[in-house]
């Protein structure tokens, strides 16, 4: 459920019906740092059976038989003990009806709409976390293009470490739009493994609360020879 201009839209899937299910929304809701909650309309099965008939008869929008069997089988009733049930507003429509004045959807409006500030304890906003962030790029290939770009650059300077015979190299150059290369003292290749190393893990780190890692080789390469500048 997403507040937008003061209107709400309503998203649900077959898989939210079960404990599984409203925890993959709460984990989506956390990974977006939104607030999150859990409306729960308390219905008899044989209201609901009564109702799915009824809309198909009416040609209306219904589940098959298999469907609605699946449903009932998986369902499992909402604990606002859980974290991912909470806070649970709870509605009994064959009982009291949904009208837009009903206490939980009342309640639930003012706590998605509600102003937060530092004052604010009864709303909860979740915070992401490492675990449950979304991706911001496609991880296979931007480890890829980061694994072969620097060791690409990684070789070429020990060729040509091997050319100048253990004296410095100067204006070695990857590519046209790169900066060169120049290394006054000689570098190993283990030195320049650790170098690689350290540079790929720190890459990875800072993507996770700043912009994410290079997805092409050539970004990938500029940033590895600048890393190489600084630190040799």
């Amino acid at each position: 459920m997403k507040g937008q201009n003061g209107k709400f839209s309503w998203k649900c899937s077959l898989k939210g019906f079960g404990i599984k299910g409203r925890y993959e929304l709460w984990c989506l809701a956390r990974a977006a740092g939104t607030r999150h909650c859990v409306l729960f309309c308390d219905v008899e099965e044989t209201h609901c059976r009564d109702w799915n008939n009824e809309r198909r008869e009416k040609d209306e929008p219904s589940y098959n038989d298999r469907i609605f069997e699946d449903l009932v089988r998986r369902f499992e009733r909402p604990d606002r003990r859980n974290r991912w049930d909470s806070p649970l507003f709870e509605l009994w429509p064959f009982k009291d009806g949904i009208e837009k004045s009903s206490p939980a959807i009342l309640d639930l409006v003012s706590y998605l709409t509600k102003k937060v500030d530092s004052k604010t304890k009864d709303i909860k906003i979740l915070q992401p976390t490492i675990a449950t962030q979304s991706a911001r790029f496609s991880e296979a290939n931007s480890l890829y293009e980061m694994d072969k770009a620097t060791q690409e650059v990684t070789s070429a300077i020990v060729e040509a470490q091997s050319l100048a015979m253990g004296g410095p190299v100067t204006g070695l150059s990857l590519g046209p739009d790169l900066p060169t290369i120049n290394i006054s003292r000689p570098v190993g290749l283990p030195e320049l493994r650790r170098l690689r190393k350290t540079f790929i893990k720190l890459t990875g780190q800072s993507s996770l609360s700043g912009p994410p890692p290079p997805s092409d080789a050539d970004s990938a390469k500029r940033m590895f020879i600048d890393y190489l500048t600084r630190e040799i």
